[in-house]
């Protein structure tokens, strides 16, 4: 069994779906399981669901801005 640490330190993999397939059952048993790790990984996840819904509703990036990071990464 993980650690409720290794679950703090390694929750914005697992949601952002970056973790092994055998890692995530790991972290998804813990997670479903632990009072402590469970709240957190809530609170984590509604604020990804609301970022998104925001993402939605704003227009992105101008395609010259774009452009003008491209440039400046690429140097």
């Amino acid at each position: 069994m993980i650690s409720c640490r290794e679950v703090m330190e390694r929750l914005w993999d697992y949601l952002d779906g970056e973790l092994p397939p055998e890692a995530t059952l790991q972290f998804a048993d813990h997670i479903s399981a632990c009072k402590r790790c469970f709240p957190q990984y809530q609170f984590e996840f509604a604020y990804l669901e609301a970022l998104a819904r925001q993402r939605q509703r704003l227009p992105g990036p101008s395609d010259a801005l774009v452009q003008r990071l491209r440039a400046i990464l690429s140097t």
